[in-house]
């Protein structure tokens, strides 16, 4: 996650390369995200000031379109394929374990920020389905129990390091 002095010199380097047109919006919330990995409430304020429009506008757009996070993600990041093939083979119930397991919701981040938990519509592994991303590892044919398993190594030591690390 960056810092909020860098994600202000950020945004205002994005700001710069525009125009003032509210036609900018999502462009602009899209931008932002690329650059600060989610849009935190001070940027929405921040293009709202500079677009010259309501902040609850800015807050409508971005809570309406599920591309946008208004959160950080999770040190892992984990995605659960909700799509025909796997929601078929029981995707809701490796979604319910690794919520239950992680203690968070689908589209929340750990208090402590190790782990992120997402829905999607397909990763495009249909063949292995039910399928779950941890990072950029591919966990297919997944359980409840191979849920639980799979978060092992990303979970802290008493050191404090992740074992996949």
């Amino acid at each position: 996650m960056i810092a909020r002095d860098q994600s202000s010199q950020a945004l205002s380097q994005i700001l710069e390369s525009r125009s003032r047109d509210r036609g900018n919006l999502i462009s602009l919330l899209q931008e932002t995200q690329a650059k600060l990995g989610y849009i935190p409430r001070e940027a929405m304020q921040t293009i709202a000031d500079f677009l010259g429009i309501p902040r609850v506008e800015v807050w409508g757009v971005a809570t309406f379109y599920n591309q946008f996070r208004l959160t950080p993600l999770g040190k892992h990041h984990t995605v659960v394929c909700m799509g025909t093939a796997c929601h078929l083979a029981g995707g809701n119930l490796i979604l319910e374990a690794l919520e239950r397991e992680l203690d968070i919701k689908a589209g929340e981040t750990s208090a402590d920020g190790n782990f992120s938990l997402e829905r999607v519509a397909c990763i495009g592994c249909c063949m292995l389905a039910p399928v779950a991303l941890i990072g950029d590892r591919i966990y297919p044919r997944m359980t409840p129990f191979k849920a639980e398993e799979a978060l092992i190594p990303y979970r802290q030591n008493s050191d404090g390091k992740n074992t996949a690390d």
